[in-house]
């Protein structure tokens, strides 16, 4: 007979099976003397489930004159902010949002990404 896995406080267990993400740090990159160059740095790379983008969220954005794209799902890390890039299927977003989120096992974080028009070059 099955039984279901025992978890903390009744929690529920999320899946991650939507893709990689990649997070990276906005950084000056250029050689010491020369002109300030931004780029991107690798934080850490995870998978995720995407999240519904919803309603009050998508129009409280365009309020603040922010374009919305995608709510991800990761397992929690550390360091993670809203100054980050975030790198889906070759597509670069700002993380706008980093917001916990309770009774979920493992750990996790809702990255709320904006569709942004600089792109960025990836350096490490």
């Amino acid at each position: 007979m099955w039984k279901a896995p025992n978890r903390p406080n009744n929690q529920i267990t999320q899946g991650y099976n939507d893709g990689i993400v990649t997070v990276y740090r906005v950084e000056n990159v250029s050689q010491p003397g020369c002109r300030p160059v931004e780029g991107l740095i690798k934080k850490v790379a995870m998978r995720y489930a995407e999240q519904r983008l919803g309603i009050n969220r998508y129009y409280a954005g365009r309020q603040n004159q922010i374009e919305i794209e995608k709510v991800v799902r990761v397992p929690r890390a550390g360091g993670i902010n809203n100054q980050d890039v975030a790198i889906i299927d070759d597509k670069q977003y700002r993380v706008d949002w980093v917001q916990s989120v309770p009774d979920i096992y493992p750990p996790s974080l809702d990255l709320t990404l904006v569709k942004i028009e600089q792109k960025y070059e990836v350096t490490k």
